[in-house]
């Protein structure tokens, strides 16, 4: 275990030091390094935040609560939370704020709680801009194809984790990976959200996690996408919160390497994506459920 006096001198340091000290500390044959941890290690890794920075002081409060729940839980995670939703169902919908001021702000939270930070990208010009704040860049789903935005991220160093569209098959993030390697990106991973199941709805197929698996990529399952609805309220998305946590119970059972779970302390008031997120009380009971079910199949034979 990595003493947590020198995980705080890294972090204070910045995440380009942070990353590129605990890079060289972790088996990065078959892992992806995130800060101090290893996605696809001994453990699951868990991406835990609220959907967008809808305020400076909403981000400084909760993030120092999902450290303590995510302590208290005993799993390691990556701070999330949106600077912009691009992709909003409304032109009236609230969106974030500004990349440079956002993703600072982002960095700071993360030193602060001393974890690992990550924010989405939406075009090529704000992954330069990012990465000098966080240490994953997400593409969202809707831009996973994007070739220049996808070579944008690989080319900053910074880990790169790819949503994989609505509307893709498993196995055609094959293509991805290849794009991304051959920018010069090797610390890359995939993250499962659903697939189009009809008008307003997605459906989840455990079997994409072995399959994308097979193609030599890490997975990541998002459970709170994966129950959205989308532009299910008409001018705003929908979605079935309360199932999140069936989802990921069952993605870590079909051995997925980690969960993107967005949560927030009333989602009923959430200025975005309020009907998918677990309401913030009931986070820590669903880390430690999923912590238990990853610990139970890693003692099952093969």
């Amino acid at each position: 275990m990595i003493h947590n006096t020198c995980r705080s001198a890294c972090y204070q340091a910045g995440p380009a030091l942070g990353f590129a000290f605990y890079f060289l500390m972790a088996n990065a044959a078959d892992t992806v390094a995130i800060g101090p941890y290893r996605l696809g290690g001994d453990r699951p890794l868990f991406f835990l935040g609220p959907c967008v920075i809808e305020s400076d002081s909403f981000l400084r409060e909760i993030g120092p609560r999902i450290r303590e729940i995510a302590d208290a839980a005993g799993v390691d995670f990556v701070f999330k939370a949106s600077y912009d939703k691009a992709n909003r169902s409304s032109v009236k919908s609230f969106r974030g704020m500004d990349c440079k001021e956002g993703c600072r702000l982002l960095g700071e939270v993360g030193a602060s709680i001393q974890a690992p930070v990550t924010t989405d990208i939406h075009t090529a010009e704000e992954a330069a801009i990012a990465a000098e704040f966080v240490d994953v860049l997400q593409i969202p789903a809707f831009l996973c194809r994007q070739t220049d935005l996808l070579e944008a991220a690989a080319r900053t160093g910074r880990v790169v984790n790819v949503k994989k569209g609505q509307f893709l098959a498993p196995w055609d993030v094959k293509n991805i990976a290849d794009k991304l390697e051959a920018f010069g990106c090797t610390n890359y991973f995939i993250t499962e959200r659903g697939t189009t199941f009809g008008y307003h709805n997605l459906v989840a197929d455990m079997r994409a996690i072995p399959w994308m698996q097979e193609t030599g990529v890490r997975v990541v399952f998002d459970a709170t996408h994966s129950v959205q609805r989308p532009g299910g309220e008409g001018t705003s998305s929908g979605g079935d919160g309360r199932l999140a946590p069936v989802l990921a119970r069952a993605a870590i059972a079909a051995g997925c390497d980690g969960v993107f779970m967005e949560t927030h302390p009333e989602p009923e008031k959430a200025l975005s994506d309020g009907p998918n997120q677990v309401p913030l009380d009931r986070l820590g009971g669903v880390l430690v459920q999923l912590r238990e079910i990853h610990a139970l199949i890693r003692r099952l034979p093969a």
